[in-house]
């Protein structure tokens, strides 16, 4: 990617685009294809014009170098770098709903196609936030964000130096720490109604051995077939929506 497409913050796709807007994100422009104006882009279209929202008509070519691969189904905004929170306000989020903290964190994902997905199904099952590393992940780039759908907008998202730390941090807190293993308890075994934070490890390795050992409980989902791991996002999903369930 080129020096100004780092520079930018692109916010890629209909969806992703369309929830931008509505969560009041600063929008400094609008990209669209030239000739697309119907569905949900002509509702993009009325809501930036209603914030008078710069709109660009550019073509496929141009939109394609933009989107650098990503589908960008014809718009793509350019916003300001969204800024990550700190732990303690995730927690202070939790604590203003009046519920036991849920927190995922998020060790060493790689791929921006799991990272989204798993911001995505936290803000539907109603998680308070993500912790990611720093470094030695994938950040929130303009793939995290079109693959969340939009949900980006909506997940406070902390970016710390040291996952171990923050682990024991938490624990201090009162947090039980979950993580997501092969090697564990029966997913549904355990209590998850209280404060908890639930580790989901990176594609190929998993939760890092540091980060395993300072788990107070490891969660295991069956493996029926011949394929012995789950994708990262899935896993998390199942996780997630089972936390989801226990508490009603």
């Amino acid at each position: 990617m080129d020096k100004n497409n780092k520079e930018k913050n692109y916010i890629i796709g209909r969806n992703a685009v369309k929830e931008a807007l509505k969560s009041g994100r600063v929008i400094d422009s609008i990209f669209v294809l030239a000739g697309e104006k119907a569905g949900l882009i002509k509702d993009i279209i009325s809501r930036a014009s209603e914030k008078k929202i710069p709109l660009k008509y550019v073509n496929k070519k141009s939109m394609d170098f933009m989107s650098r691969g990503e589908s960008h189904q014809g718009i793509i905004a350019v916003a300001g770098a969204k800024e990550s929170c700190s732990v303690d306000d995730i927690l202070n989020y939790a604590k203003s709903k009046n519920e036991p903290p849920f927190v995922i964190i998020a060790d060493g994902i790689e791929d921006p196609h799991n990272l989204g997905a798993i911001i995505r199904t936290a803000e539907c099952v109603g998680a308070h936030g993500i912790i990611i590393p720093k470094r030695r992940s994938v950040g929130i780039t303009f793939g995290v964000d079109k693959s969340s759908a939009g949900a980006l907008e909506y997940v406070l998202v902390a970016k710390v130096g040291n996952i171990s730390s923050v682990i024991d941090d938490l624990k201090e807190k009162g947090l039980w720490i979950y993580g997501a293993d092969m090697d564990g308890k029966k997913w549904s075994s355990e209590n998850l109604t209280g404060p908890i934070a639930l580790v989901i490890g990176s594609e190929g390795k998993g939760i890092s051995k540091l980060v395993k050992s300072k788990c107070d409980f490891i969660l295991s989902l069956p493996m029926m077939g011949k394929i012995n791991s789950l994708n990262a996002s899935v896993a998390a999903g199942v996780l997630m929506y089972e936390v989801r369930r226990q508490r009603g």
